[in-house]
């Protein structure tokens, strides 16, 4: 039993956390999480789904036919603050501060894409160049004369703190990620292009885009503000009415930190310290939205114009692909929920099930009685549903597909980060570099019933796939637990499908330099 205080009690009743979700917490930094048991990568034809152009033009065609009959929506996780996108700034500006800059500094061979001399060689392609130079402007400072002078940390100050644009402060959906001929665009606006062209629904007051964004508390009310000045210019633009809201990730989805001892890890004060549980702790602002359909991209996945259409194909792809399974499901868990079936349904039903939604059919489902394959048929079925996009692996990190075995036997198809692997065992590390696709964070969703109910996602969760990472707060070493991934362990009972996308759809921006990409300018 943890032992904690009257002190402690009220903080965690403040939170809105359970004394025994601590204990819990507290148990699993002592026993750790069980690696994945990866069974094989997803690829193509096993577990992947691959469409052909006359396919593809089909399920386009069957959403835009269809997409009035649903409630959609645009979940974007906004609440990722950008100051990891600086890191090399923040770095240069230690490194340089108050000391001169070598005068070749801009003018070495060689200079890597990613390096900071290639950032301020390339300061003009910025979208943000503008705003920074007339901020600096304000404080008569001109950029261009600081840059033949190589007064570069003045810049980099300007562009990070709060005697200018302060960018290293705010979330990345508040950053100006493209320049257009007469305007630039945050990362959020482009999230607002985007919805006008498959997050809409035809409603008594017209064609209404809808979209929900999950904030940090601190930056929910700029947030705000900045949608409020942009929407009426896309509003006139397409010719619809935006319903945008907004969640904060919850208190109590926080998770506790311990330090190397597995005790709780105590603030100077003698609180217990909390940290975010990671992005698996959005499910719970996801299971809040009551939607039938709801489509996840991140906030940082976003192109110019000139791009979008591929990204527009593909959404509509994935979400009539989704209709078009969901259907037939309906359809038979109607039957099922009826339960007049004979064995030739009931197999057809099997083979819906196996080959349409990956889910496995054990063997010993053959040795059961009429009402047992109702039953089975039906659990498997009467389950939240999404379609995942996937990308051809070109080197970039992030969670691979998998065909995985769970602590009850069962196989099924998952994203697994890598964190989650056990790269010492010789075959568990073969399938995972065996992978040929990763995941690029593009799903469509299904969160109700045949009956029209909410599922509860909570049911949904395995728990067992957190992870536990190494952290410092006021110098001392503590371990933090990241919740299951929100596209990983948060979604793992779920329905999952796979569906091989371009990688033309995947553009994300995890560094300042990413943004001088081809693909963003």
């Amino acid at each position: 039993m943890l032992e904690l205080s009257t002190n402690d009690k009220k903080q965690l009743e403040g939170l809105n956390i359970s004394v025994e979700q601590v204990e819990r917490q507290v148990n699993q930094f002592k026993t750790g999480f069980p690696y994945s048991d990866l069974i094989a990568p997803a690829t193509i034809g096993n577990g992947i789904v691959k469409f052909s152009d006359t396919e593809v033009q089909e399920l386009i065609k069957q959403f835009d036919e269809d997409k009035q009959y649903y409630d959609i929506l645009k979940f974007i996780p906004a609440s990722g603050a950008a100051s990891r996108m600086f890191k090399n700034i923040y770095s240069f500006i230690e490194e340089y501060k108050g000391k001169e800059i070598p005068e070749d500094f801009l003018r070495k061979e060689n200079i890597k894409a990613d390096s900071i001399e290639s950032f301020f060689i390339n300061i003009r392609d910025f979208a943000f160049y503008d705003d920074l130079k007339n901020k600096m402007a304000e404080c008569d400072k001109d950029i261009n004369t600081l840059l033949n002078e190589n007064k570069l940390v003045d810049i980099a100050e300007f562009l990070l703190e709060n005697k200018g644009l302060g960018y290293g402060k705010l979330p990345k959906a508040l950053l100006k990620f493209h320049k257009y001929k007469e305007t630039s665009r945050y990362a959020l606006e482009e999230h607002l292009v985007e919805a006008a062209q498959y997050s809409t629904a035809d409603t008594e007051e017209g064609i209404v885009a809808q979209l929900h964004f999950t904030v940090s508390q601190e930056h929910l009310n700029i947030f705000k503000k900045v949608v409020e000045e942009v929407v009426p210019r896309y509003e006139e633009q397409f010719g619809i009415r935006y319903d945008i809201s907004y969640s904060v990730q919850k208190p109590s989805t926080d998770t506790v930190a311990v330090d190397m001892n597995n005790e709780p890890f105590r603030n100077n004060d003698g609180s217990l310290l909390f940290r975010p549980g990671g992005h698996g702790a959005l499910i719970q602002n996801l299971n809040d939205l009551h939607k039938e359909i709801i489509f996840i991209k991140n906030i940082d996945n976003v192109v110019p114009d000139r791009l979008k259409p591929t990204t527009y194909d593909y959404k509509k792809v994935l979400g009539g692909y989704l209709f078009k399974l969901q259907q037939q499901q309906f359809e038979y868990l109607n039957l099922l929920d009826e339960g007049c079936l004979v064995d030739d349904e009931l197999d057809e039903i099997a083979k819906f099930a196996k080959e349409k939604l990956m889910i496995d059919i054990p063997n010993y489902f053959k040795t059961y009685n009429e009402i047992e394959k109702i039953d089975f048929l039906y659990s498997k079925l009467n389950r939240p549903m999404r379609i995942c996009g996937m990308v051809k692996n070109e080197g970039e990190p992030g969670g691979g597909p998998y065909w995985v075995r769970n602590s009850n036997d069962e196989i099924s198809l998952q994203i697994v980060e890598s964190s989650q692997m056990n790269h010492n065992d010789e075959k568990q590390e073969a399938i995972f570099q065996a992978a040929t696709h990763f995941n690029p964070v593009d799903l469509v969703c299904a969160t109700q019933d045949f009956k029209g109910n909410s599922f509860d996602l909570n049911d949904y969760i395995d728990v067992n796939t957190g992870f536990i990472s190494k952290k410092s707060k006021d110098g001392k070493d503590l371990k933090a637990l990241e919740l299951p991934g929100l596209w990983n362990g948060a979604m793992a009972d779920w329905i999952n499908i796979f569906v091989e996308v371009p990688i033309l759809t995947f553009n994300p921006v995890k560094t300042v330099n990413d943004l001088l990409r081809d693909t963003h300018q």
